[in-house]
């Protein structure tokens, strides 16, 4: 499990002068993904090895190598929208049993 401080959309609230988008923010689940790859590597790791991060993670995504739950639901798209507040909890699902997949290779 890997737990993401989520954003505060400050633009979003001034836009629209509705103190609900300061308590709930609406995140893209690839924007989501982002900021859990980051977290993982941490800050110290080379922007290159993020970057590499982030595009392997989203490619295993929209393949359907697996699924992502976000505080108790699943999401398998890339452009599903999450609304979170404060953190938020990810949990990585494997579509394919392991030893399915390790025959395969």
């Amino acid at each position: 499990m890997i737990r993401v401080a989520i954003p505060i959309d400050i633009g979003t609230v001034a836009a629209t002068s509705c103190s609900a988008f300061a308590l709930a923010t609406p995140l893209r689940v690839d924007e989501l993904l982002k900021l859990a790859v980051y977290e993982a590597l941490g800050t110290r790791a080379p922007q290159d090895k993020r970057e590499r991060g982030v595009r392997t993670t989203l490619a295993g995504l929209t393949a359907g190598e697996f699924v992502i739950d976000v505080d108790g639901r699943r999401y398998a798209r890339p452009e599903d929208v999450v609304v979170c507040a404060h953190t938020a909890a990810l949990r990585f699902f494997a579509t394919i049993p392991t030893r399915k997949r390790l025959r395969v290779h």
